[in-house]
């Protein structure tokens, strides 16, 4: 199978779509001849040309507000935003408009939109460019959140994402853009609400998601020298999330590590412990952790900035723990 970066399966996914459909489009600050910021959209201007792939104002809020519009009336945007730290900018249109047009009224509406944008630390962006806010978007009812970690899932879910009648918040860590994996030619989609086990163990549980699935994985090697065989679970999408994956897994390890970017207070991982606790407490042989950032502000410094992101190291540290 051919190797693609996370960029170009994003792209491809891209492309595909508005092959397939007219009605689909893409806007955003400088997503046209640019390419966007991180260079995702080039491929799909040269494609479609600035009758699809549409440069907008730097506003936030007219970029998600008109997006709304359009999908209400029968188009299907796909909009980017430069950095998910911008989302709150335009958290009006997204949360109380996209998220409930389908509910208030009465099913007779519905809100087809995606919204691409970048999140995670490791670019030496500093803290109003760095940030990791998916659990924002999860507590709002009415918005679909997904975060791959390979190019495959990322092809395969943004396809999902744009077919589906709900609005849907597709995140795209920094640091993924460059990493290669094989992505399966053609039209395919990976249904929304479907977690992937990254790696099969049966002494603990490693829930992740977007870019730390590989430092689960670089852990779970540390830890299988060590004589501990490591689960890694993929959640891949956080609403609709799989529960049954997480109950299936942790039922079969008996311990459970969370690991997410985001500043631990209020992270999703709390979500995920939450319904360990309810629905899978009695399989449990040890504590649930969580691995997750710290809750500061992300650093601009290198050195600090390393010291933020969430390691292999912590990881195998907090499993250690656990036996």
């Amino acid at each position: 199978m051919r190797t693609l970066n996370y960029m170009q399966a994003i792209a491809e996914a891209l492309i595909l779509e508005m092959h397939r459909d007219p009605d689909i489009y893409i806007a955003g600050e400088d997503v046209g001849k640019f390419g966007g910021a991180f260079g995702v959209t080039g491929p799909v201007f040269k494609e479609f040309g600035p009758s699809r792939v549409l440069d907008t104002p730097i506003s936030e809020t007219a970029i998600i507000g008109h997006a709304v519009g359009a999908a209400a009336a029968g188009l299907r945007p796909v909009v980017e935003i430069l950095f998910m730290d911008f989302l709150p900018i335009a958290t009006d249109e997204l949360c109380n408009q996209a998220a409930k047009i389908h509910y208030m009224f009465g099913g007779q509406v519905s809100c087809p939109l995606v919204v691409r944008t970048a999140m995670g630390a490791g670019m030496g962006a500093a803290a109003h460019h760095s940030q990791s806010l998916e659990a924002w978007v999860c507590h709002i009812p009415g918005l679909k959140t997904v975060a791959p970690a390979t190019p495959a899932d990322a092809k395969g879910l943004l396809i999902s994402a744009i077919r589906d009648d709900d609005p849907v918040v597709f995140l795209e860590h920094k640091m993924l853009y460059a990493s290669k994996g094989e992505v399966p030619e053609g039209d395919y989609t990976i249904p929304l609400g479907k977690a992937d086990l990254k790696r099969e163990g049966d002494d603990v549980t490693l829930i992740c998601y977007s870019a730390m699935v590989r430092q689960c994985l670089a852990a779970a090697d540390e830890l299988a020298a060590e004589g501990i065989n490591a689960e890694v679970l993929d959640l891949r999408t956080l609403v609709p999330l799989d529960k049954e994956a997480i109950l299936a897994s942790v039922a079969k390890t008996g311990r459970a590590v969370i690991v997410h970017e985001a500043c631990l207070t209020g992270g999703f991982g709390g979500e995920i412990a939450a319904v360990i606790a309810d629905e899978g407490f009695s399989s449990l042989k040890a504590p649930i952790k969580r691995v997750c950032g710290p809750d500061t502000p992300v650093p601009f410094s290198p050195a600090l900035e390393s010291e933020f992101i969430v390691s292999a190291a912590k990881i195998t540290a907090a499993v250690r723990r656990l036996f």
